[in-house]
């Protein structure tokens, strides 16, 4: 079960990685970068689909989005110099208490 956690994860990351590839693909009228977002995205389907053979599929998709929405906030902050406003750090910490939630309510 550990193993499908961290596969989940790895899965949300992946999802950072295509969102952040994605603003720099420039509507995919850049190569690489779309290349990259598109490659992201598989990766992060795949992981997704895996670990869900071992996760509910509510728990594994909604920490999911939740790694790929608090991670693309925190990488608009740092790479694209989006406000780090109180309101915006405080839903983060809300969705990653949900996360945390799910977590702990699985077992």
């Amino acid at each position: 079960m550990k193993t499908a956690w961290l596969v989940l994860f790895l899965a949300g990351l992946f999802e950072v990685g295509w969102a952040v590839a994605l603003k720099y693909a420039d509507g995919f009228t850049r190569l690489w970068p779309s290349a990259l977002a598109i490659g992201g995205m598989l990766g992060s389907f795949v992981l997704l689909s895996l670990a869900m053979k071992q996760l509910p599929l509510g728990t594994a998709y909604t920490v999911w989005t939740g790694i790929g929405a608090v991670g693309s906030v925190i990488a608009g902050i740092l790479l694209f110099k989006e406000p780090a406003a109180a309101g915006r750090i405080i839903c983060m910490a809300l969705i990653l208490v949900g996360i945390a939630g799910l977590n702990f309510t699985e077992r």
